[in-house]
């Protein structure tokens, strides 16, 4: 067939457009980043967008219980306060080099919750003015955030803090549950800080920080920790996510630096992380914050403005932070690993979830590494959320097998226009001596 010249440009116009949406299936948005490493992965909880989820069902009350009439606060500035205190305004932090040196953290009374030292912190590092005296340590090179509470510095080059914690930014686990860090809430406080430079460019593309004054004995994804003695159910939980309502008008009547805080409310939102005044917005100081146009702006902005956002159906793993996109699902296989005797059959749970507006079925597949592996998967056809068990039945005789045999074993799932991929693992044989953190089966 013979195609004119006018076809053939059309033909590649096409082609060009189905190559640019494919594209931007497979590339997530650019999440924030500082030092030269991301602010954690770019699925993260914190850099996703929340302005589509269904209202929480609690969010009147949540709302009442902060304060309605209440303005938000911009917990940051430029300058000092007191005026000529010295004291910078905001959680301030400090970049350091890879070779930075380790040094000794004695912390007390929290330790049982805290990851122990040594920190890479240095002696001047600064240290947020007031009560909470929190110090931020990130960490180039191998991209970890070190975090303290109540962190002071000795002569010999040691710090003392109540509670510290560790986050390796380029992953998505979060601590252990029930455990603080250096907020209340069990979660990194770098990460939520409305920082200067990034509102700068024009956007802040992740979710922001900030405290209330009356909080309830629970928490909820993606916090690890509670900080209260109440179960009144009007109060909010830690972790509880709110946005700026979508009917609030954000225009140039605000300044450049509060429309770009307040679009990032409406699309990202923010998370309760510790007790504190009603509706204060943490960030960094800077000397590029114009704290009168702030004050200004948020003074427009009243609690009533605000909703409580449920995000439940965002959650890949109650032990992660990966998000999943309104419009994707995700896939999981667990346990990762297991372990069984030469003859012997296990199984695993293949999971399937979606974000609240991905209704497609799915397909999962698994592929047996190798002839002495025998697998079935049931079913193979899932409506999220969903579930299917993978079974594995070794063909080898039975008896001792020294000294042992890994295999790999490649899941697929496919739905929607998107494709997710796990892998799980088995040992057949050996002894417990070969990988004494695996747990033999009976």
């Amino acid at each position: 067939m013979k195609y004119s010249k006018v076809n053939r440009v059309v033909i590649v116009l096409v082609l060009v457009m189905l190559l640019s949406f494919a594209s931007s299936r497979l590339i997530l948005a650019q999440g924030p980043t500082l030092g030269g490493c991301s602010i954690f992965p770019n699925d993260n909880i914190w850099n996703t967008p929340i302005d589509t989820l269904p209202v929480d069902p609690n969010s009147n009350a949540y709302i009442n219980m902060i304060g309605p009439a209440t303005h938000p606060h911009a917990d940051f500035g430029s300058g000092d306060w007191p005026l000529g205190s010295g004291d910078k305004i905001g959680i301030p932090y400090v970049v350091v080099p890879s070779n930075q040196p380790l040094v000794a953290i004695n912390i007390s009374p929290y330790a049982s919750e805290s990851d122990p030292g040594p920190y890479p912190v240095p002696p001047d590092a600064p240290i947020e003015a007031g009560s909470d005296s929190h110090v931020l340590v990130l960490r180039q090179g191998e991209c970890k955030l070190y975090e303290m509470f109540a962190a002071s510095p000795n002569g010999d080059g040691s710090w003392d803090a109540q509670s510290g914690a560790i986050f390796d930014l380029n992953s998505n686990d979060l601590r252990q549950a029930g455990w603080t860090s250096a907020d209340a809430a069990g979660l990194p406080i770098l990460p939520g800080l409305t920082r200067f430079e990034e509102v700068n460019t024009g956007e802040i593309n992740h979710a922001l920080r900030f405290t209330a004054p009356q909080t309830r004995n629970a928490y909820v994804w993606p916090a690890r920790h509670e900080a209260s003695d109440s179960s009144d159910p009007n109060r909010p939980p830690m972790g509880q996510y709110f946005r700026l309502k979508s009917s609030f008008v954000v225009d140039n009547t605000f300044s450049p630096q509060g429309q770009v805080i307040l679009r990032a409310l409406k699309k990202y939102g923010m998370i309760l992380a510790d007790n504190g005044s009603a509706w204060y917005i943490s960030g960094a100081p800077d000397e590029g914050w114009n704290n009168g146009d702030l004050a200004d702006d948020f003074n427009r902005v009243s609690g009533s403005d605000f909703e409580a956002v449920d995000i439940s159906s965002l959650m890949v793993d109650p032990d992660s932070a990966q998000a999943i996109a309104a419009n994707e699902f995700a896939l999981s296989v667990t346990p990762s690993t297991q372990t069984i005797d030469p003859g012997d059959t296990t199984t695993y749970d293949v999971i399937v979830t979606a974000g609240s507006n991905f209704t497609e079925t799915v397909t999962v597949m698994a592929t047996s590494p190798s002839p002495s592996q025998t697998l079935s998967l049931v079913p193979t056809m899932l409506t999220p959320e969903g579930q299917a068990t993978l079974t594995l039945t070794d063909t080898h005789p039975a008896g001792l097998l020294l000294p042992g045999l890994w295999y790999t074993v490649p899941v697929t799932a496919t739905g929607g226009g998107l494709t997710q991929t796990a892998t799980v693992s088995l040992l057949v044989g050996g002894t417990r001596s070969y990988l004494p953190v695996i747990l033999k089966g009976s």
